[in-house]
């Protein structure tokens, strides 16, 4: 294993990019979570001591994931699912509350989260599923059978409660959609967010209304052409449409839980509340702000130091990036994110095997969902739903989670790369 290993060619900007973002990450890190009483960079009470532990045993785990064959991963791939969602079950029983969420499971002092790591193993699943050569996702039945393997884990996540760990789950449609799915799913997506968004913003008379005008602006417009279709087919779309609209309101006021409408409500802006639910978007707000072009220099941040950001070193770290290096340093990490990003759906391009594309589409999409989705709750243009920046937010099970989805992907390129 160790001869086969060493002949095999690791793709070098991928590690260097995860490798720089990880030094990024754990920097920042150290200047949110530095104290007066520190007692130096060995002190074990101290989170960015913490963190430069978890970093160490990472390459020790990539040095593990690189030297198992990468036939393993396929093989296995649903054995590894299964265990998976065993582990995500096992919560409800061995699970311990952390911050109103049973999502960890705790030995003594050291916790591990496995929703983390359930987004490898759903990626190897689907990768495996989708390259079994009767497997067609043009076919109905075969996209059902694909979308259950994403949903099972995230339907086990969400009554932990975590429903922004769920979220990530719709990620797993961009490699769908590489291969197959057709487009109508995906444009049906974007459509029910913009009716859910749409409506909590102007009410469901308005949305009804819009919907119906809408129908109708499209009918006459197609009226001319040969193969038009019939007004029925407009009048129950909106029919559907208007429906699903009134069960916006439902599931906003059953579904979701208090501080999820008052996030909501914050950034849709129809509540201001910069003391309470909205404090912590309000004060990242305001340490990106004070940055500037060039940030106020590294430990240097007052809100920062000032702990006005209240748990700043794990989902708003991006706020201390902004405060500290202000325009020029967080458009770094902007565009190490978008480098990494176009880097694997390059890979993803040239891999031989079906499954091995797969699954470097869909850690590029996993990857995609956290990025945008941290840096736009941080800035206050998304709701938070509490998930980390991958690779710098702090947190041991979030950069093992990360690293092991990530560097399967380069075992996986490396392997191809030696037998093309």
């Amino acid at each position: 294993m160790g001869a086969v290993t060493r002949n095999l060619k690791f793709d070098r900007w991928t590690i260097l990019l995860y490798v720089m973002l990880v030094i990024a990450g754990w920097m920042n890190i150290y200047s949110a979570s530095l104290t007066d009483g520190s007692q130096g960079l060995f002190d074990l009470s101290q989170i960015y001591t913490k963190q430069m532990l978890w970093i160490g045993m990472s390459f020790i785990l990539i040095l593990f994931i690189l030297a198992i064959d990468s036939k393993f991963y396929e093989r296995f791939s649903s054995v590894i699912y299964l265990v998976s969602l065993l582990s995500l079950l096992g919560l409800f029983v061995l699970g311990k509350n952390v911050n109103g969420a049973t999502s960890w499971y705790n030995f003594g002092s050291f916790g591990i989260q496995p929703s983390e790591f359930a987004k490898a193993a759903t990626a190897l699943a689907l990768g495996k599923y989708v390259s079994d050569i009767q497997t067609n996702m043009k076919e109905l039945r075969h996209q059902i059978r694909a979308f259950i393997i994403i949903i099972l884990p995230a339907l086990i996540i969400i009554p932990q409660p975590d429903p922004g760990s769920a979220l990530v789950y719709a990620a797993f449609v961009f490699p769908m959609y590489r291969e197959g799915l057709n487009y109508i799913f995906v444009l049906l997506g974007f459509l029910t967010a913009g009716l859910f968004v749409g409506t909590l913003m102007i009410g469901v008379p308005w949305m009804a209304v819009l919907i119906v005008l809408f129908a109708l602006f499209h009918y006459l417009n197609q009226r001319r052409k040969k193969n038009r279709p019939k007004l029925t087919n407009y009048l129950a779309l909106a029919l559907i449409a208007i429906g699903f609209t009134f069960s916006v309101s439902y599931v906003f006021n059953t579904v979701f839980e208090q501080r999820h409408r008052d996030r909501f409500n914050i950034v849709l802006g129809k509540e201001v509340d910069e003391k309470g639910i909205g404090y912590n978007t309000n004060q990242s707000e305001i340490a990106i702000g004070s940055g500037g072009w060039t940030g106020k220099g590294w430990l240097q941040g007052t809100q920062t130091k000032g702990n006005f950001v209240p748990e700043q070193h794990t989902d708003y770290i991006f706020s201390t990036i902004g405060e500290e290096w202000g325009f020029l340093g967080s458009m770094t990490v902007v565009l190490l994110f978008i480098f990494l990003i176009i880097r694997l759906l390059i890979l993803s391009e040239r891999q031989k095997s079906t499954f091995g594309r797969v699954y470097g589409y869909s850690v590029a999409s996993i990857l995609f969902f956290h990025f945008f989705v941290n840096v736009g709750m941080v800035i206050g243009l998304l709701p938070t739903i509490g998930i980390p920046l991958p690779f710098i937010s702090y947190g041991g099970s979030s950069l093992w989670g990360f690293t092991i989805l990530l560097f399967i992907f380069v075992k996986l390129d490396a392997s191809n790369y030696i037998n093309r």
